[in-house]
């Protein structure tokens, strides 16, 4: 896999293979190697991982951290690596970063999958008491730990990817790691949310405490186009890290590799093939 750091651009890692390349955007707290089980499990694929600008190896970047920053940084990568033909899949935060870069309608955009997801309209929830609080998960490992165990989980995780999480989670410039909660977390999207022409995979975990089923039906799915919806059984939010394998077939049904074909997802001319739902 190259690993690529440029000077004004986030680190990013690409594993050349069959394509659509798979482009993954990480959670706030996260970073590219949140998805090291499920691009594991992704053999001959395709595939690119973002550090985002302030997090892991792109913490030494400076600001501004907006979503739209993130989204332009996305599409500069995608350029950078020479990725033509992809299919963006958004974590959390991440995943609100793909709904803005999808909104810009990029050339070689084949379709979304957007995993436990920021929702385009904010919740009820989020309250500038919610806000305040949540700018603070992070003051230290302790409190990382905390809302790992008590939050963004509901399985047990081996013992170095519950390190990995804090340790990402700390691996943050001040301003990167306030921006998501303080801001970006309220920030309503929805027109660009409704500017997305391809197929959507929605990902949502049974057990999520961070963006409930109930949140992605009422706040996402709304502001999308015949959007496919997915539930993980038993899993919270960590996703990618609870449940990889069953992230993996979700994705891979919905976005095969060249040459494979399906009943479900996205088809080369970037469209629903007949078997995709339309609810």
């Amino acid at each position: 896999m190259d690993t690529t750091q440029q000077t004004l651009l986030p680190a990013y890692d690409h594993r050349p293979g069959a394509g659509p390349t798979l482009v993954f955007l990480h959670y706030w707290g996260g970073s590219a190697r949140t998805w090291d089980l499920v691009v594991d499990r992704l053999s001959g694929r395709d595939v690119l991982t973002v550090d985002f600008r302030g997090w892991s190896r792109s913490s030494a970047l400076p600001g501004p951290y907006t979503l739209g920053q993130l989204a332009d940084d996305t599409l500069a990568v995608l350029a950078d690596a020479g990725v033509t033909d992809y299919v963006l899949v958004g974590h959390s935060m991440g995943g609100k970063v793909a709904q803005l870069v999808a909104a810009t309608r990029p050339a070689g955009l084949r379709g979304m999958v957007l995993v436990g997801s920021g929702p385009s309209k904010p919740a009820a929830q989020v309250t500038p008491e919610y806000q305040e609080a949540l700018s603070h998960a992070y003051d230290s490992a302790e409190s990382v730990a905390g809302a790992r165990d008590h939050v963004l989980t509901a399985t047990e995780l081996p013992e170095p990817v519950k390190v990995q999480i804090v340790t990402d989670s700390r691996t943050v410039t001040d301003a990167a790691r306030t921006e998501w909660p303080l801001r970006g977390i309220t920030q309503d999207i929805t027109e660009h949310t409704r500017m997305v022409s391809v197929p959507v995979l929605v990902v949502a975990g049974e057990h999520d405490q961070v963006e409930p089923v109930g949140v992605l039906r009422d706040n996402l799915v709304p502001y999308l186009s015949h959007p496919d919806f997915v539930v993980v059984p038993h899993t919270g939010h960590l996703i990618p890290l609870e449940a990889p394998a069953d992230l993996v077939d979700a994705i891979t049904t919905f976005a095969p590799a060249a040459g494979c074909r399906s009943t479900t997802g996205v088809t080369k001319a970037g469209s629903l093939s007949p078997g995709a739902s339309q609810d």
